[in-house]
């Protein structure tokens, strides 16, 4: 006797069905959110540059960073605009990526370098990854009438990355508007003319909390196609609860020709 093709096929599509989830009391319940996931690409240089990240199987995040394709790194400006020492750009990171403690990323060009005079100096990028919203950022400003009171207002030493120390003076002239405070690894040796920048993890501070972390590197650097892994240095405490990185790693992708900046080995932390 024939199967009825229609009962065939029916019961094809529940077995299909079947194997990508399973009928809860609540409903529908996702067996998999495994994947990759992107922000919108932004144009940078003769190419683009876009957010990502990656979850695992139970729907929590593992990786989150930029994607910058080859022709990124050409045809960027030498000139940032009048009174400005770097091109912003900014990037929105996909709603996948809600449960990371990063609210949004920002890949600046730095066609001359910046201070400090002798260590920074180089044509490079600053990549921060921010756990405050863009509005507050944009509030870091001296225009601001408690602008001298946060600016000057300290983490606790325990609240920063492990080695990590503020620059030299009062935090409130060092304090960068529109970014914040910027603490470099006392592991590292930056002493003027004898540091060799190529790239290096800082952290970020603005109003007495850890704000943002931010990988930087050449130009010149990158175009070597780098291949790099290392632990990012963790606080005691966390500003507020959420998935953060503990892997740093940079790498070119041959197979879509783009420089992947990433951090990685996302674990859950408690609110302090």
């Amino acid at each position: 006797m024939r199967a009825n093709p229609r009962r065939k096929a029916s019961a094809v599509t529940l077995a299909v069905c079947a194997s990508l989830a399973f009928v809860t009391a609540g409903g529908v319940k996702d067996l998999g959110a495994a994947g990759i996931y992107y922000g919108p690409a932004t144009n940078v240089g003769n190419g683009t540059a876009r957010s990502y990240v990656t979850l695992n199987d139970d729907g929590t995040p593992d990786r989150v960073g930029f994607r910058l394709t080859a022709a990124a790194l050409d045809g960027l400006t030498d000139d940032a605009g009048p009174g400005m020492t770097m091109q912003p750009f900014p990037l929105t990171l996909p709603p996948e990526a809600d449960k990371t403690v990063f609210e949004h990323l920002v890949l600046d060009w730095n066609p001359h370098g910046h201070g400090p005079d002798g260590v920074f100096t180089k044509p490079h990028f600053d990549m921060h990854f921010y756990m405050i919203d863009a509005r507050a950022v944009s509030e870091i400003t001296p225009m601001r009438l408690d602008y001298l009171v946060r600016a000057s207002n300290l983490p606790p030493a325990q609240s920063m990355p492990q080695d990590y120390a503020p620059p030299p003076g009062p935090a409130l002239f060092n304090t960068v508007p529109e970014m914040g405070l910027h603490w470099t690894d006392g592991a590292e040796n930056m002493a003027p003319g004898a540091y060799d920048f190529t790239e290096t993890f800082m952290a970020g501070s603005w109003d007495g909390a850890y704000t943002f972390m931010e990988p930087m590197m050449t130009r010149e650097w990158l175009l070597t196609k780098p291949t790099l892994d290392r632990a990012v240095k963790q606080p005691q405490t966390y500003p507020k609860a959420g998935y953060y990185p503990t892997t740093y790693s940079v790498r070119y992708d041959d197979s879509t020709n783009e420089y992947l900046v990433e951090l990685g080995g996302m674990q859950m932390k408690p609110a302090p």
